[in-house]
């Protein structure tokens, strides 16, 4: 649409775009290009791309574009938390500007506008669930002209993220970033029969939205529809039936208030997140609905040279309640922070802020503003406005002036932390793993229906498919750790994670948990009178450890180092069960994820409580997680473990009085286990013997096929006198008794 005489805009060489990018001279079908004439999207006013943009006749070429055009340079950015709904306007945002730096604040844009009385002619609203709607509001305008929006507008919305579609849905957009409140524009002439109803949806009914997507709705979904059937989603996204086009002359603009946990919940089911939602979940105020009508109703007249024709319809039956009054006493602030401001600097905060304030006695009685309505309800919240406007940054850095206040770590604290520092001590990396697991975890284990942890609670609303079920093992998580490290080329990795297990209780069905809900519904109290508990899965605290690769980096001296395996990793679980003090041992036994030969059961206690597994993984079940080589670790209840831990520590003397250490060398079958052997010292030696270890062992010709040697060092000691040759030979000849339990002599 180029024509002679036009001024237009121009980038030249060099010039750089909102994009980033820089102009650059370039041949066009051999002719030099000095610039390039600019479209409305090209700098980021609009999404007009058909034709360039013609300025107006009076402008002198050679003028900067940004003194012609409103382009927004500076953008803020800002995260609003989610009890500041007010804030989610700019107008809100500029309130507390106005606050925290006494900059004046103008008045409100809905200011000056006449309320209105009447209804509207020719339409009607019923609202049949008020608790979902309380408040509807709706007007008409007549005589409107569709076109595009004035420059200023579409780069207001486009500096704000917003896509300027033509002059009525920018407007509601625009109100909606102004005020905070969302409005939907109706083409009035495609509201079928002159009446809209807000109601439920039934189960299954089908609508299809402005993104041309069909939504099947639930009952707790809240409909707008009018007499052929639904319009929009409450509070969401409006319907394609019903929406602006070009041809529209006549409009309904509608302003609700929603319940904001109904829409939340409603987003998330459908999976329909929208600049409405996100506002109206948050819980926007009834009052907001008539400040955007009437921020909205002058644009419409401003820009699409519309006519208002009526009143307003305000449905749903909402009524305003009384504000609410909260007594701020002259001493709470500075006794709850433990400074602030003085009691005229905390008025002239809380009135900037919007409160009102007057002075009562004993110090002010501050009446709440609609739009903090459900965020500030007691002194306590306005002594939180007063702070955070006077600067938290301003506290002095003291401790409470009261006794017994530091903190300190339970026993229970202390040992978990004494646990991991000790397989950190060790070179292990501490990972922190999700609590959930994928549907296929299990069976990749091959652990069996009849293995209690086989029963896997499974999510309703998983983050992921993969995030599906709440683990049942640390092991999963930890294996994904290690392939993920493999493949980014760490070769060498020690890991081990602490965390819960949930096993869902046998013989009862289990629940299904929704993600982000307590069992409890919020609601505290003791742990006996949740409905429901003993079908909540039981939570153990676990840790667990794996190992893969070289245990140490190669040196000169040693240039293979040796590399993770089942007595590695016995050695790990050893610093670990050792520095808690727990007794413990190995027996062998069989885990599905585990190699044969090289897997064992831990046992804790006097008892012998059985408390998890120690060995090699399976090739397959190693090789279903991408990994070649031999992967070994444990996995412990941790929580079984440090109850079993002694509560103290006592001193024992080890200096006094010398130990006596013999070598012995034990033949016996080769089938008995070493740690059976060393238990059965133990136990024999009685309380003189302190300490025994296997140093050697011993198979061939010597000792017989189907035999071995076993050397063991014992060591005797009497922490009140010297031992003589005959008590200690006395032990010794208990201990050879007893190894004939398993066919054990002294060789020699």
């Amino acid at each position: 649409n180029v024509a002679a005489g036009q001024v237009v805009a121009v980038a030249r060489p060099g010039a750089v775009m909102p994009d980033g990018t820089r102009l650059g001279r370039a041949k066009l079908r051999g002719v030099e290009s000095d610039g390039m004439i600019l479209a409305e999207d090209e700098v980021s006013i609009g999404i007009d791309h058909d034709g360039i943009m013609v300025l107006p006749d009076d402008l002198v070429p050679g003028t900067p574009l940004a003194d012609v055009l409103p382009i927004a340079t500076d953008v803020l950015e800002l995260e609003i938390t989610p009890n500041r709904p007010d804030c989610l306007g700019v107008y809100g945002v500029a309130r507390e500007v106005h606050a925290a730096t006494g900059a004046p604040l103008a008045d409100p844009p809905w200011a000056g506008v006449p309320s209105l009385s009447g209804g509207v002619p020719g339409f009607d609203v019923e609202v049949r669930d008020r608790d979902l709607c309380p408040r509807f509001t709706v007007r008409r305008f007549d005589e409107v002209t569709i076109g595009p929006s004035p420059a200023w507008l579409k780069a207001r919305l486009s500096a704000a993220g917003q896509r300027p579609i033509n002059n009525v849905v920018d407007i509601t957009n625009y109100v909606m970033l102004l005020t905070g409140q969302p409005l939907h524009a109706f083409d009035a002439d495609l509201v079928s029969g002159g009446k809209l109803t807000v109601r439920r949806a039934r189960d299954g009914e089908t609508i299809t939205t402005l993104d041309a997507v069909e939504r099947t709705l639930d009952s707790s979904t809240v409909l707008i529809e009018d007499a052929h059937g639904p319009t929009s989603i409450a509070g969401i996204m409006g319907g394609a039936r019903s929406e602006v086009g070009p041809h529209t002359t006549r409009v309904l603009i509608e302003a609700a208030t929603w319940n904001g946990p109904n829409i939340q919940r409603t987003s998330t089911r459908l999976g329909l997140r929208t600049e409405a939602s996100g506002r109206f979940e948050k819980q926007l105020q009834p009052e907001q609905t008539v400040e955007a009508q009437a921020v909205a109703a002058r644009l419409m007249s401003r820009l699409t040279g519309a006519r208002s024709v009526g009143g307003m319809i305000d449905a749903g039956g909402w009524s305003p309640p009384p504000r609410r009054s909260i007594h701020l006493r002259d001493g709470a602030v500075k006794d709850l922070l433990g400074a602030g401001p003085e009691p005229p600097e905390q008025r002239a905060i809380l009135e900037r802020l919007g409160f009102g304030a007057r002075s009562a006695p004993g110090g002010l009685d501050v009446t709440v503003p609609h739009w903090r309505r459900g965020d500030v309800t007691r002194e306590a919240d306005l002594v939180e406005e007063v702070g955070r406007i006077w600067g938290f940054d301003k506290l002095p850095v003291t401790l409470p002036s009261r006794r017994g206040v530091s903190g300190r770590l339970e026993p229970t604290q202390r040992l978990r932390r004494r646990a991991e520092d000790a397989l950190a001590s060790r070179g292990l990396y501490e990972i922190l793993g999700w609590s959930f697991t994928g549907p296929g975890v299990v069976e990749r284990l091959g652990i069996g229906p009849d293995d209690a942890r086989s029963r896997a609670v499974r999510i309703v609303n998983p983050m992921s498919e993969e995030q599906s079920f709440l683990r049942t093992t640390l092991l999963g998580s930890l294996l994904d750790n290690v392939r993920r490290n493999r493949a980014r080329g760490a070769e060498d990795v020690r890991l081990f994670e602490r965390g819960a297990i949930y096993i869902a209780r046998a013989g009862i069905e289990p629940h299904r948990f929704a993600y982000g809900r307590s069992p409890s519904a919020g609601t505290l109290r003791r742990p006996e009178t949740i409905p429901g508990l003993d079908r909540l899965p039981a939570e153990h605290e676990h840790v667990g450890a794996l190992l893969a690769g070289r245990m140490r980096p190669p040196s000169w001296r040693d240039p293979e180092p040796p590399r993770a395996d089942f007595f590695v990793a016995k050695g790990v679980l050893a610093a670990l069960l050792d520095t808690l003090r727990v007794p413990w041992r190995v027996e062998p036994a069989q885990e599905p994820f585990l190699h044969p030969g090289r897997s064992a059961r831990v046992l804790i206690g006097e008892d012998a409580t059985p408390v998890g597994w120690l060995g090699e993984l399976h090739p397959t079940v190693a090789h279903a997680w991408e990994i070649e080589d031999a992967v070994a670790g444990f996995e412990i209840d941790l929580g079984a473990v440090l109850d079993a831990a002694p509560e103290g520590l006592d001193f024992e003397d080890v200096t006094s009085f010398p130990a006596v250490r013999q070598d012995v060398a034990v033949d016996l079958p080769a089938d008995v286990p070493a740690a059976q052997v060393v238990e059965i010292v133990r136990s024999s030696g009685g309380a003189l013997l302190h300490h025994v270890e296997v140093f050697d062992v011993y198979e061939g010709a010597q000792v017989g096929e189907g035999r071995r040697s076993l050397a063991l060092r014992l060591e005797f000691r009497a922490g009140d006198r010297t031992l003589t040759d005959e008590e200690v030979a006395e032990r010794r000849a208990k201990i050879v008794a007893a190894l004939a339990q398993v066919d054990g002599r002294l060789r020699g």
